[in-house]
């Protein structure tokens, strides 16, 4: 490590696979310190074995929120204050809407907003107390881009994207900034294993959906972003002065949002008289 960059503190939830996996090889081999969350005891004992006096692993479940406070307090007895959450943890659910059950959202939003918001909840008293802290929220593309099918991880995702917009503006003051972090699509297990799918019951949605369940998992394991250089940007994101408040990783959601964003700008002026109708005559 670079005698210019001290060595952190950082809390990474869902260490065992993924992008969260990268991220903590990656800060580890940086000579950062690292909590890892993780949900299976042997998880922990190959993250810990990375780095045995540097790697610590947390058996916390993020949507088990009370016992999040806690289990983050007997971190910081092992590992030190914490000066980078990173809240990675979450998963994909794919169904269409009409088919998939309120269970489904619940769980959605439990691992992609509720576990994130418990995490931050957890560290902002000691981040506030020393006027510092970086909180890094994992998104996606999904949070603002949007793609039938998945209307459950995108609604979790812009929740998650428009909290952290808002907590950065409560919080920076105290010196602690809040970034989202948006891939697009990375070679993760994301889109494969680890993907919780609704079972298909409504022929209407065939035509628009089973070509689109059938590309998702046909690219699964192929899909254009390096995790070890999303890692880079996050290390690179943790030293930056003044962090921005959302960072797309990956060509194709770079291009993807700015389509959107070309497309959002057209239907406002189509639309700007009706929408300016509507206020008080002066």
């Amino acid at each position: 490590m670079s005698e210019a960059i001290a060595a952190k503190t950082i809390l990474i939830t869902g260490v065992s696979s993924g992008l969260g996996q990268a991220f903590a090889t990656a800060a580890l081999d940086a000579g950062h310190r690292v909590i890892g969350t993780v949900r299976h005891a042997a998880d922990g004992e190959a993250f810990a074995a990375q780095a045995p006096d540097r790697a610590f692993a947390l058996h916390l479940d993020v949507t088990g929120y009370d016992a999040v406070p806690d289990a983050v307090k007997t971190a910081e007895q092992v590992a030190g204050s914490i000066d980078v959450l990173i809240n990675n943890a979450g998963y994909g659910h794919e169904g269409v809407l009409e088919e998939a059950s309120m269970e489904d959202i619940q769980r959605q939003f439990a691992a992609n907003v509720f576990g994130p918001v418990a995490m931050i909840k957890a560290v902002l008293p000691g981040m506030r107390a020393r006027r510092r802290g970086r909180i890094i929220n994992v998104t996606s593309m999904g949070g603002f881009i949007t793609m039938p099918g998945i209307s459950f991880y995108c609604g979790s995702k812009f929740a998650l994207e428009g909290i952290s917009e808002a907590l950065g503006k409560e919080v920076a003051s105290f010196g602690i900034h809040v970034t989202s972090l948006a891939p697009g699509q990375f070679r993760t297990d994301w889109a494969g294993r680890s993907m919780d799918r609704t079972p298909r019951s409504i022929s209407d949605y065939d035509a628009i959906m089973d070509p689109l369940r059938a590309a998702r998992q046909a690219k699964s394991g192929a899909q254009p972003g390096d995790p070890a250089k999303a890692a880079g940007a996050v290390l690179q994101l943790i030293e930056a002065e003044e962090p921005p408040v959302r960072l797309y990783l990956g060509a194709d959601a770079l291009g993807l949002v700015d389509q959107k964003l070309t497309s959002m700008k057209l239907e406002i002026e189509a639309w700007e008289a009706l929408s300016r109708s509507t206020s008080f005559d002066n």
